[in-house]
């Protein structure tokens, strides 16, 4: 933190001034500037990333599954007379 943030700071807070919500969420705000939205983007592909990832994982333990079950199956075969 600078100086001059952190003598700001304490003056607000030394005067007896309440500092409400909004007054962090505005000074986030300004220190983050357009980072807020690039990592609402980053997300947002990050949650899709994942989606197809989780898809691909479950579909190749079915289909492994599906194999190992047919591998260790048993035929019994049936015969009439």
């Amino acid at each position: 933190m600078s100086e001059r943030n952190s003598t700001h700071h304490h003056a607000t807070a030394a005067s007896g001034e309440r500092i409400t919500p909004a007054d962090i969420a505005e000074r986030v705000r300004g220190l983050l500037g357009g980072a807020g939205d690039a990592a609402e983007e980053m997300s947002s592909a990050a949650v899709a990333a994942a989606a197809v990832v989780g898809t691909g994982l479950v579909l190749a333990a079915f289909l492994f599954g599906r194999r190992r079950g047919r591998r260790r199956s048993t035929v019994v075969e049936v015969v009439r007379m």
